[in-house]
């Protein structure tokens, strides 16, 4: 099912949540809507899941106009953060419930509920566990049957808000390989959202990148990660440095010198210089490159990472170096990055 959204804006009591999104998504694929507390990211879930009506704009699912359907009319699965799972009713119980609940022309028997239930146990790897209570199971077990009791009703569209924020990071680590292995299977159009960027880039076919109410980019996780369109997008994806620097005919200049960067599309003038602190070359004395004094130094893995003043103007990134490398505090480095991008001051 290919979901639409087209010129949508959003308000709560004339504040604009979100303004004039337009998305498509494909079907089959699966999607994050990746972005910080108050982005949007969410709004726009429960836009296309009915729970919301857009102040203006048009959600489209297929070639059917879905903007002022019901949830149920629109057939979409729902997984929350926090499971919502009936506490009282067993695990096949809870599975079964959008079915049971179906008005009776299209409600199955009790024998094909029951059937459905134990085939989706098996498919959520919980086999056996059908006659159990919500209280008896893990967090990671109670988000598995809330995601087979989303896929009961054999949604059109698979719908997720945050469906790991509540686990700890070893368990959301082996759920996200997880539901990727059941997307596979299922084929369903899954849209989830998250804050967490290693989460969004590990488990999505694309990353829509959110903020203040408004898609920043839309890209395939290498798409996001290596070329990123904005200041906000390179600050927001993986660890980055930056440094304010100045433009002058297509060549990066800091304080009075160049650092030995072209920023050919980049017109005159000042500018922000992104990095990520493990694209460095480390440099031996230089004429054209950045030179920073080591303010702190600590152990990361495999390698050290050192926090560096650059410049009269004390600005400060950070870089990854060996860690068998003998740079202690006020040593003074010099490297290049290797990948980069300049953005112009005034966007």
């Amino acid at each position: 099912m290919e979901v639409r959204v087209a010129g949508v804006r959003k308000e709560f009591s004339r504040f604009p949540a979100l303004h004039n999104i337009s998305l498509d998504i494909r079907s089959g694929e699966l999607i994050a809507l990746l972005g910080p507390s108050g982005s949007g990211k969410t709004t726009l879930l429960r836009l296309i899941a009915g729970l919301e009506t857009p102040t203006e704009g048009t959600i489209y699912f297929g070639d059917e106009d879905a903007s002022h359907k019901t949830v149920q009319e629109r057939n979409v699965g729902f997984v929350f953060q926090h499971y919502a799972l009936f506490r009282h009713m067993t695990v096949a119980e809870n599975i079964g419930f959008g079915l049971k609940v179906r008005r009776r022309a299209i409600r199955p028997s009790k024998q094909e509920i029951n059937r459905r239930a134990l085939e989706l146990l098996d498919l959520v790897q919980l086999k056996g566990l059908e006659k159990r209570y919500p209280a008896q199971l893990s967090g990671g077990q109670r988000q598995r049957v809330a995601l087979a009791r989303a896929l009961a009703i054999e949604p059109r569209v698979l719908l997720l808000d945050e469906p790991f924020g509540a686990l700890d990071a070893l368990v959301r680590k082996e759920l996200r390989r997880w539901l990727r292995e059941i997307h596979d299977k299922t084929g369903h159009t899954t849209v989830f959202v998250t804050h967490d960027q290693d989460e969004a880039l590990e488990l999505a076919d694309r990353v829509v990148v959110m903020s203040q109410g408004r898609i920043e980019q839309i890209g395939t996780p290498d798409e996001i990660y290596d070329n990123p369109n904005s200041p906000f997008v390179y600050g927001f994806i993986g660890e980055s440095s930056a440094l304010p620097v100045r433009v002058e005919k297509g060549e990066v200049w800091l304080a009075d010198r160049t650092i030995g960067l072209k920023a050919t599309d980049v017109p005159d003038g000042d500018a922000q210089l992104f990095f990520r602190p493990h694209d460095v070359d480390l440099l031996g004395d230089c004429g054209g490159c950045l030179v920073g004094t080591v303010i702190t130094s600590r152990r990361s893995g495999a390698k050290r990472r050192v926090e560096l003043e650059i410049g009269g103007a004390r600005n400060r990134v950070e870089i990854e170096i060996p860690a068998d490398h003998p740079a202690t505090d006020k040593s003074r480095l010099a490297f290049r990055p290797r990948y980069w991008k300049v953005f112009a001051k005034n966007g």
